[in-house]
């Protein structure tokens, strides 16, 4: 006999509180944003980093000890002249404590990139369980609610514009993927955001890999 599978209402949730991102363990909920300011130094710095038009990238393993601070030595050292540095590494461990204290993680996958371009132009979904995303400066990612367009056509079909939606500076996302236990065909629908020639963003992104 074939079971019929059940049917899971989506949903996505927003808060001003870094709280909300425990919404993302709740079945159901595929997308959990914080939305918050950046301190200002943190922004001063992401400001100065795009405007030297070059293109800086970190990309590490982390593995973490729940009796110890992260520590992320050398972060995008080439940067590590800038005002504001010291601030945004401390903001970027902040997040890697919360992400891995939320799933009980031990250890994750960073990326930090300045990017030039859609990295992913067209809408998909993530083949991991969950995926923190943070745009430190230029334009945030782009995401849909469910039922805006067939899953089954995304490299066909485009969503009316007034349903794209997007996330700001400073936003922290959580997105959950093709491979969170029960989220199977509910992967949240996004893409990178489509950035003018010269406009560059600055992004970080986190998973789990243990």
């Amino acid at each position: 006999m074939i079971l019929a599978r059940q049917v899971v209402d989506i949903c996505q949730v927003h808060g001003p509180s870094p709280q909300v991102m425990t919404d993302i363990l709740r079945d159901g909920v595929n997308l959990a944003v914080w939305q918050r300011q950046l301190p200002p130094q943190v922004e001063d710095f992401a400001t100065l980093v795009l405007s030297l038009g070059q293109s800086f990238a970190d990309e590490r393993v982390v593995d973490v000890d729940e009796r110890q601070p992260v520590q992320l030595p050398q972060l995008l050292r080439e940067a590590a002249d800038l005002h504001g540095y010291e601030g945004f590494v401390a903001d970027v461990a902040w997040l890697v404590d919360a992400y891995t204290c939320l799933l009980g993680a031990r250890r994750i996958g960073l990326r930090l990139r300045v990017l030039e371009g859609a990295m992913c132009p067209r809408f998909h979904v993530d083949h991991v369980p969950l995926r923190l995303l943070s745009t430190y400066g230029g334009l945030g990612s782009e995401w849909l609610g469910e039922g805006v367009i067939d899953r089954q056509r995304l490299q066909y079909d485009q969503p009316p514009v007034d349903k794209v939606q997007h996330l700001a500076v400073g936003d922290v996302a959580l997105l959950k993927g093709e491979k969170w236990q029960g989220n199977e065909g509910y992967g949240l629908i996004h893409r990178s955001p489509l950035t003018p020639v010269g406009k560059r963003r600055l992004l970080l992104s986190l998973d789990w890999l243990a």
